[in-house]
């Protein structure tokens, strides 16, 4: 089957690919992730994320669509409900900046696969700019380093969020379909009252330790949604707390 904007989240090409996406949600519960594949859990479209996609289909000339989609956008009066008059106000902040646009000039959600490991692999860049660079947008909360409990530390936001890994796939899929090794960068703008923006580079280096991550971790990730072994519980989200099971009596005690 060939991959178009239509067909990219299908449940078919959901179970026949791995995306950025995807490999993230293993990394943080495999289980919840098998189970959104399956069609037995979805995570809840929080304001915050509409917000970002609301900004993201502007950008994709998919915005009227994306508005028929989602009627929650509107008022009783038609107009906008508030959130989504600050990503109005996001879009417009980006278009007055003439370099975050000239990242954002390329060609717009191009989309390929390859394979990482034997795992077959999709991605949609936001902006390819041809044998020069790949840039993906992120519309976030603010631009701070975010607490890690892996970690113990503050730690960069594309750092938190995985981004890191993202850009490792995204580069080792256009190497594959191009020959080309480009640097991946993200454009960054917030969701602040005063919208802040970033354009930033991964270093190499970091793509390449992701890399590696992916490579050792897509396989074992393949065999879950094959079904060929089970898929871990991380007994820490929403989902893990909604089919939990009881199993056991907690005993109190006074503390000290």
């Amino acid at each position: 089957m060939i991959l178009t904007a239509e067909n990219y989240f299908s449940p078919e090409n959901q179970l026949a690919y791995m995306g950025s996406s995807q490999f993230k949600a293993f990394m943080a519960c495999p289980a919840a992730a098998l189970a959104e594949i399956r069609g037995e859990y979805r995570q809840e479209e929080t304001t915050a994320l509409l917000v970002g996609s609301y900004v993201d289909a502007y950008f994709e000339g998919t915005l009227d669509v994306f508005k028929a989609k989602h009627p929650t956008l509107f008022k009783k009066d038609g107009g906008l409900k508030s959130d989504y008059v600050q990503a109005e106000q996001i879009i417009q902040r980006i278009e007055r900046d003439e370099m975050f646009m000239r990242y954002m000039a390329g060609e717009k959600q191009v989309i390929m696969t390859g394979e990482i490991a034997g795992v077959p692999f999709k991605i949609k860049v936001d902006s390819f700019h041809q044998g020069r660079v790949i840039v993906d947008m992120k519309i976030i909360k603010d631009l701070e380093d975010i607490w890690s409990p892996a970690e113990g530390h503050r730690v960069p936001y594309w750092q938190f969020w995985g981004y890191d890994c993202q850009g490792a796939i995204y580069r080792e899929i256009v190497r594959q379909n191009t020959g080309d090794t480009l640097p991946f960068m993200i454009a960054a703008a917030t969701k602040q009252k005063t919208t802040r923006m970033q354009i930033g580079q991964i270093d190499p280096g970091r793509l390449d330790y992701c890399l590696d991550i992916v490579r050792h971790e897509a396989p074992r990730f393949a065999t879950m949604k094959r079904g060929e072994i089970e898929a871990e519980r991380c007994e820490q989200c929403d989902y893990c707390a909604e089919t939990a099971v009881l199993s056991e009596i907690v005993e109190y005690r006074e503390a000290g």
